[in-house]
């Protein structure tokens, strides 16, 4: 009975640390591209700062 007080105090903890850390990351954080990418986000990069891309 004791063990089991335990481990449920010990995943409580756990889960108010880990909602402590999310609530701490802000909204807008975007994705990382992933590899072989970067051709489609530096056209949308240039797109997005009214530039034509050189091809």
């Amino acid at each position: 009975m004791f063990r089991l007080l335990l481990v449920g105090l010990f995943a409580y903890t756990a889960y108010r640390v880990a909602m402590r850390i999310y609530e701490e990351i802000p909204g807008d954080v975007r994705p990382l591209a992933m590899p072989g990418d970067e051709r489609r986000s530096l056209r949308r990069q240039s797109a997005a700062m009214g530039v034509e891309p050189k091809r």
